[in-house]
């Protein structure tokens, strides 16, 4: 059987001040797809709202648009599932094996409190799939719970873009929190690379975690492996 992949993206198009742009980052969604794409995996792109997901300026200069975020932007056929990705209502989540989350600043703001994502992927946790995420993505998964109450990630290790990372991108004074912190603050088991921008993926049992944007591809095999 086809394993089925959701791949969770943003509306948000800006921090706070309108005047500080950010959305997806492109790479962190290019290099999961890709190595999805190259198993034979079917995959749908799925954002809080729906249609059209912005993606984040600074993934689009030298060095982080690398050759797998170049080959999107100039496939019409890939910009196109990025102007019209689903609505979590337009999705049933027994038709996936896997929800992967994708980063960028912007998730910070949609994904959290998104009723409809924390649904999706508490549904597809309990059938058995895989639930995923890179860089900011597990803000996506800090308000999810069980049907049991539970939170998804209490006592779980797990990683994620960190606070010495945030002031080393020279964003801390604009993201609206401290994920890190939050994550640690829900009973999560935070682990980070022993420098900050090194690629690290965790595994804890079908919870797959990456750091940052080079830790894509590493998310992106962890889940191949358990799928």
């Amino acid at each position: 059987m086809t394993r089925r992949i959701l791949l969770v993206v943003t509306n948000v198009s800006h921090f706070d001040d309108a005047a500080e742009p950010t959305g997806l980052w492109l790479s962190e969604l290019t290099h999961a797809y890709d190595l999805f794409a190259a198993k034979g995996y079917d995959q749908r792109l799925v954002s809080p709202k729906g249609g059209r997901s912005p993606l984040e300026p600074r993934s689009l200069k030298w060095p982080n648009a690398d050759a797998s975020a170049k080959r999107w932007l100039a496939d019409p056929a890939c910009m196109a599932l990025l102007a019209n990705t689903a609505r979590p209502a337009d999705i049933d989540a027994k038709d996936f094996d896997a929800i992967y989350f994708t980063g960028g600043h912007a998730v910070m703001y949609d994904f959290l409190a998104d009723e409809g994502l924390q649904r999706l992927t508490r549904d597809i946790y309990e059938r058995g799939g895989v639930v995923a995420s890179v860089c900011h993505g597990y803000c996506g998964l800090l308000n999810t719970r069980l049907s049991d109450g539970s939170l998804l990630i209490a006592g779980r290790r797990l990683t994620g873009f960190t606070w010495t990372e945030e002031i080393l991108a020279g964003v801390a004074k604009l993201v609206p929190y401290n994920a890190q912190e939050e994550a640690s603050r829900r009973g999560a088991c935070f682990e980070k690379a022993w420098l900050p921008f090194l690629p690290k993926a965790v595994v804890d049992g079908r919870l797959v975690t990456g750091q940052n944007p080079q830790s894509a591809k590493a998310t992106a095999q962890r889940v191949c492996e358990l799928l």
